[in-house]
């Protein structure tokens, strides 16, 4: 078998706990290899990683909090509806998009929830 001699151009970077808990070495990474890349959260392009389209965990936890308090308050678990996420947000890293040499659509900044400079 030939060996592949390939270079990836972009990362998606799905989450998960590993991920999340190295996600300074994924961005470097990504970085260190000119990789365009997408994380599902905002702690990512918080560290240095271009941008992150999904759910904010702050919102999850308050909710989480709420079931937590009617539990306690005696609601059975079984009782409470399953919620799913309403609000996706969209964070772009400026600087990380300029050193890696991509100009980012001004349409797309436009709908950004957060751009980082």
């Amino acid at each position: 078998m030939r060996p592949c001699h390939r270079h990836a151009d972009a990362l998606i970077a799905l989450l998960d706990t590993v991920v999340l808990d190295n996600r300074e070495r994924v961005v470097t990474l990504a970085a260190a290899n000119k990789l365009s890349a997408i994380y599902e959260a905002r702690e990512f392009v918080q560290s240095g990683g271009l941008m992150s389209y999904g759910t904010n965990f702050a919102d999850h936890f308050a909710s989480a909090a709420g079931y937590v308090g009617k539990i306690l308050r005696g609601t059975e678990p079984g009782a409470l509806p399953v919620q799913q996420p309403t609000k996706f947000e969209l964070v772009i890293n400026l600087k990380t998009a300029n050193a890696l040499g991509l100009d980012v659509p001004p349409t797309l900044l436009a709908i950004a929830d957060e751009v980082i400079e």
